[in-house]
Parts: structure tokens; sequence; C-alpha cells
């Protein structure tokens, strides 16, 4: 149910609102001098329009006068008391059963909390040190719940994640890693298969349903009454039945979405959290998802950007909202202003300006008709439209209008026109909500649910259009699909799957904590995952250094099998592909060092190692430069009869026939674009751009199979990492792009 902040700004309550509630002069006074009771009853009041029931409205004084006397003071005992009094008729009320319904004179205290959480904590103790951090949390909280249905909820998960870090001490990165499941052996008999569901871990992140914290379209329908808080702000829709009713027959009771860019800059990570909303909610509601062009500031858009496939633009409907604007007048402010007013919820100086000088000063401005009336709201930032750009031609509608609706105006007249559902945008708009309803209100036209969502911020980079804007004109990068920048075109450019971007989202979920920094490892954990399924094995050697086989003859050649999956069946020969073995082969110069040691696995002077598909082979010589570091060639031989074993595991190319060099690419290597974490808290961000985020290798071998591969081919160099064929590629010659590294524990260990 929450405070309404602290008890010294707790907003003055009129006496007439709770006299109107039911409640006598005596109690309704008494109740507005305590700050504290007054802080927390604005609090109900917006919590109590939102879910009365219809027919429990003769019991209003009742409840109220349980909520400032303190004796229901949460959101469980609130719930209990809607719901008992939902069925209850306007004389048959029970006081007695009433207040057992919802807890009335029930105390839990903290002590009583804490034992019951360390019960709790103790009976799960198996499940916690096999999950850690990865527990369902909530499933805890529910099992004090059940023990304690009047508790303090916030006291109960914080005292949870306490017992959690005490037990479990920080996180490290294994914990911000979903583990692979084991495929379970089926169970013999039903009564073995019982045990096996219920003994079942919970979902995976991937399988939970983020869009159930929704309503439904017909519940955007409580009790209609003037919801505002004593400062004029309306933080709820709250439709009247016949207006919600003539909203449902247009929609046929659908969801109805939108997802509206501004087209002024390429869409990056953070847009597809927001398509991953708004376009997931609307397919798994089995309704529709609007594509809107948020097109209102002409000088910031570009026709390059502004070309949609389908969907729809503010200007588009600009006669629409001329029509209905009759009970508005406009102000003129700049934007700076406007922003200043907004942010310290100030009036605007001109809200109490005469109508018809406001007006004289608008038909300088503009060549629309007189419009009338004027805002109420008193925090209003006093505008419903700005001069933009005056005469600036737009990309879209061309010179038809000279000013251009604000935000403010235009998305939420849209949104009801458009007859969306749930308006859902991210917390930085959580301070236009108020002015988003009063527009709506004072028009008398269908208000959305919104709801707020957190930025998805991630580390080692930046997502801000100013500072994509700079990497990019400034030349720090090649251009907007720079693989290392995290813009939609970029990632794709990169070889990373619109699969592996929403399992990341769904991962993280939808919240509104807005303070996480998100680990770019968490981003690349998926995107392995997707590929590991979905790119075939090859093999590629970024730094070759020639292999001379001695015992093997001149001008011979097999052609050997490798296997582009680690399950491919023998019999099925797609799964396969063809590896030429010969007299010379490449290995990578890391994979050879000339002093020996029990934990390296490469090979050595006088060491073997296998080389993948084929055979051992043992270094005999090493052949030298002119600079004696400088290691040209090295001369080995093979073991036919494959009798020896070694433990290292190494790639490799051979010449395709004797004296033909093997498959040559060009290889870029990418690596994180910040050394920071978070870039953007730096003055000097641009300073601390990683000087190693990319390396080109030109010359890089390859197995004859890869010359074949495409745009948008996709592949797992073995012991290398993910590649991805690059935009740059030419039928002379291919160029990849790394899309991710295989696991750092595996690199660590190194060639095996």
């Amino acid at each position: 149910m929450g405070t309404g902040g602290d008890a010294d700004k707790a907003p003055a309550l009129p006496l007439e609102t709770l006299l109107a509630l039911g409640l006598d002069q005596r109690t309704a006074e008494n109740a507005l001098v305590n700050n504290k009771v007054t802080a927390n009853l604005a609090a109900v009041i917006a919590e109590v329009a939102t879910k009365y029931p219809n027919n429990a409205l003769v019991h209003r004084p009742v409840l109220i006068s349980y909520i400032v006397s303190t004796k229901i003071k949460n959101p469980a005992q609130l719930d209990a008391a809607l719901s008992f009094l939902t069925n209850i008729g306007p004389d048959s009320l029970d006081v007695e059963k009433f207040e057992e319904a919802c807890g009335v004179g029930v105390v839990v205290s903290i002590e009583e909390i804490k034992s019951t959480v360390a019960e709790v904590l103790k009976e799960n103790m198996e499940a916690i040190m096999e999950q850690r951090y990865r527990i369902n949390v909530g499933s805890l909280c529910g099992q004090v719940r059940k023990k304690h249905p009047w508790g303090d909820a916030k006291a109960t998960k914080e005292e949870i994640d306490r017992r959690l870090a005490e037990i479990l001490g920080p996180k490290t990165e294994a914990d911000n890693i979903k583990p692979v499941k084991k495929k379970k052996e089926k169970p013999a008999k039903a009564e073995e298969k019982k045990v096996a569901v219920a003994a079942s871990a919970p979902p995976s992140e991937e399988e939970l349903n983020p869009y159930t914290i929704f309503p439904q379209p017909e519940e955007n329908f409580k009790v209609h009454t003037e919801i505002f808080f004593s400062n004029g702000d309306i933080w709820r829709a709250h439709n009247t039945k016949e207006i919600l009713e003539k909203h449902l027959k247009a929609t046929g009771g659908k969801v109805m979405t939108r997802f509206p860019p501004e087209p002024n800059g390429y869409l990056h990570i953070g847009h597809a959290k927001a398509m991953f909303i708004d376009f997931g909610l609307a397919k798994e509601r089995n309704g529709h998802c609007y594509l809107r062009f948020d097109d209102t500031n002409p000088e910031a858009e570009k026709k390059r950007i502004h070309r949609p496939y389908s969907g729809n633009c503010p200007l588009d409907g600009m006669g629409t909202l001329q029509s209905i604007l009759d009970p508005v007048l406009f102000f003129i402010s700049t934007a700076e202003e406007i922003k200043e007013y907004r942010e310290k919820k100030m009036n605007s100086p001109w809200r109490d300006r005469p109508v018809e000088e406001s007006l004289k000063l608008f038909r300088r401005h503009a060549a629309w008709d007189d419009r009338r009336g004027r805002s109420n709201s008193p925090n209003e930032a006093g505008h419903a439209e700005r001069q933009q750009k005056h005469f600036t031609p737009h990309p879209h509608a061309g010179d038809k209008w000279c000013i251009y609706p604000s935000y403010d105006y235009a998305h939420c007249m849209v949104d009801s026109l458009e007859n969306i559902t749930h308006s859902l945008c991210t917390l930085e708009f959580d301070i236009r909500r108020p002015s988003y309803y009063w527009v709506l209100v004072a028009l008398g036209l269908y208000q959305p649910y919104v709801w707020e969502y957190s930025r998805l911020n991630i580390s080692n980079t930046v997502m801000s259009k100013r500072k994509l804007n700079r990497l990019v004109t400034e030349k720090w990068v090649d251009g907007w699909d720079d693989p290392r920048l995290l813009t939609l075109a970029g990632l794709r450019r990169r070889g990373v799957s619109s699969t592996a971007i929403n399992s990341f989202i769904r991962g993280i979920g939808i919240t509104r904590s807005d303070n996480s920094l998100i680990r770019v490892d968490r981003l690349e954990y998926h995107i392995r995952e997707e590929l590991n399924k979905t790119a075939p094995r090859t093999m590629v050697v970024l730094r070759p250094l020639k292999v001379v086989i001695t015992n093997m003859e001149e001008g011979k050649v097999l052609d050997l099998d490798g296997k582009m999956w680690p399950d491919a069946l023998a019999e099925d020969a797609s799964s396969y592909y063809k590896v030429p073995f010969s007299r010379t082969v490449y290995i990578e110069k890391t994979d050879f060092r000339l002093k020996d040691s029990k934990d390296y696995y490469g090979l050595a002077p006088g060491k073997s190692a296998l080389l993948r598909y084929a055979f051992p082979i043992k270094c005999t010589d090493v052949i030298y430069g002119d600079n004696p570091d400088d290691i040209v060639e090295i001369r080995a031989e093979y073991d036919p009869s494959k009798t020896s074993k070694p433990k290292g595991v190494l790639h490799w190319v051979a010449e395709p026939a004797p004296g033909v060099e093997p498959l040559k690419l060009e290889v870029r290597l990418f690596e994180k674009l910040f050394m920071s974490e978070n870039p953007a808290e730096l003055d000097d961000w641009l300073g601390d751009l990683n000087p190693h985020s990319k390396e080109v290798i030109k010359d890089a071998y390859a197995v004859p199979s890869l010359a074949t591969a495409v745009l948008g081919d996709k592949f797992q160099f073995e012991r290398l990492g993910y590649f991805a064929v690059d935009t740059n590629s030419t039928p002379e010659k291919l160029v990849f792009n790394r899309t991710v590294t295989l696991r750092d524990s595996y690199g660590r260990a190194g060639p095996k």
C-alpha cells in the first residue's frame, strides 16, 4: 500500500474529499491532523480507486474508516477486505467475520518474521545451495506468507534477501549463467513420475511468461471517481463504463500495443527490449501491435530512417488531432523551459496569461482556427504543443504544417484514437503520466493502461543517441553497423540473431528496477546458447604456422571427414564436411612452444599432439628464420596407425593439393568497445575507448568447404569462437566477424 512519501511531505488532502468518502466531520478532521495518516490515505485512495468492486460501494465509509484508523494497513489486508465486501449486500455486513477475514488486530512482529524466514530457508536449504541466487525468492516469500498472511511483505522480502546473502556470500559470475539442463531418465513407474515432477527445479528464466504482469483490456475499468492527488496528478486510468464498452467493441477485446520509435537514429538493443515487450505482449495475447513513428521533430528526422514497411505517424492524423482540440489552449514555451518545469513540477509562467493574449501569440505561429479553454492541471507544464523549427520541411508531411505537436500532446491522443490497451514505455516517461491522463480526461477520451519499465543498461558500451552519434560522426567506429556497437544493425552484422536477443531480454525480465547494469557477458551467454545449436563446426587457423610432415609421401592427399555437429551420426553424410590432409599443414602459432610443461597440451619439440579428425603428429625439428626468435616451420612425423594417444587436440588446415595455398580469409576479432563497465558516467568517456576493441587478421587459412559461405552464414571455428560472414565479403575474398568467443574457461584451459 505504501506510505505515500515521508510524513513531512504529506499531500494536503482537502477535508471535502474525506467527507465525500463517507467519513464524519470529526473523524475526517482528526485524520488530517496526522501527517503520516494523511500521506497513507493519499496513497490508499489511489489504490482503492483501481480495486474497489462495483457492488461494494455501499460499504465505502466502513472500509475508509478501517484504513484511516490503521486497522487495515497493508495490501494483503486491503485485498482481503475488498474480496469480502464484493459479495456482501448493503445490510448484511457481519463486522466480526469481516475483521477476521482481513486480519484486523493481528500483529506480526519482526521477530516472528525473522523466525519464520529462518525455518523456511532451512526447509529449502538443499535447493538454495544447489541453485544459489537463481532460487525462486517469490516462492520463498509465498511460503512465509502462508504462515503469516498479514505480515509485512516488504520486511519478509528484505529478511530473505539478507539471509541469502549471509548464506551464499557475494554473487559470482557463475550465478548469472543459467546451468545447462541435463536430460532426466524416464521414470519407470507412475509413482516415480510424480516424485520427479514434484522435485523438478523451477522453470528457467526463458520459460517464464513475463507478460503476466499486465492486465487484460476489460480490466481497465474500476470505479469512476476523480482520482487526483492534491497536486493535480492523475496516475491511473479511470474510464467510465460507457467509454470502456465502446473501446472493447472497437477492438473486439483484443490487446492493442504500439512501438513508437523516433525516426532520428538507428535502433539499438534498448529498442529491442521495447519491441520484445510491445510486439511480444500483443502476440502472447493474440492481439495487434502498431508500428508508429514519433515523427513530430522535422529537423532531427531523416528520409533514410523514415521508411516504414507498415505503420503510421502522428502527422498522418493531424487533421483529427486538430478537430478534437477545442477544450485545450496552447501555450508557447521553449524546450529548455518545458524540461525544467516538468522536472521541477512547476507551473509555466504563461499559465495565467490572458487567453486572448495567448491566442494572439499562437496565431502568429499557426494557420489553424482559434482554440479556447485552458488547462486546470496544476502540474501541467503549461503547454500542449510547442513551436518546433518554424517552417522546417518534414520528411513525411512536407511543408503542410509549420508547427508540430509535442510528445505530451500527440502521444496520449494517438494512443487513445488507436484504441491502444497498454501504453508501455521506459521509466524516464514516468513523470509524463499525469499530463498523459489529464489531456485524455479533459477531452473525454478513452484512457489506456500506462506502465513504465526500466531502460536496458549494458556494461562496456553507450546507448544514448548523442553518444552513439559522436562515435559514428567522429569516426571512432566504422558506421552505425559497426559490430562493436549494440545497434541492431551492428548486432546483425556481427552475427547475433533476434532469437538470442529475445532470449536475453526474456531472461532479464520486465521490471521497474532502474538501477541495474546488465553485464555484457550475460548477453554473450545467450548468443552462445543460440549459436551452439545453429552454427555448424568448421576449422580455421588465424595465425598459421607451417608444419611439414616428413614421413608422408610427396603429392599424397587424404580426404577425411570433419563433423559439423558434435553428435553427428556416422550414417548421416550431410553432417560431415571434407577435410584434405596432406604433407603440409598449418596450425596456430600459439599451439607451439619451445619449452614444454605438464599443464601444456600443444606441440613442443619431441612432444605429440592430435590433429582433430586426423592423426597424431610429433615435432621432430624446428626451422628458424633470420631472427633466432622467428620460427618459420615445424618438422613433424605422423602416426598413421593412431596407436599413440596424446592429450592435446589441435585444429589445423592443410594444403588441398601439393603447393596450393589453403583458402584465405580475412577475420575480424572484436572485444568490448569500452574498458570501463559504465563509460556513460565518465566525463571523458571517449578516453575510455578500448584501443584493442578491433583486430583485423588478413591472412587466415580455412578448409576448402568454407569457400561456399555467403552473407548470413554463421559457423563455429573450432577452439576459436563463433563467426559470421561480413558484408564486406567479395567473390575474391571472404570476410568473417567474430560474433562471440567460446567460454572463457575453455580458453584459459589451453588447447586440448
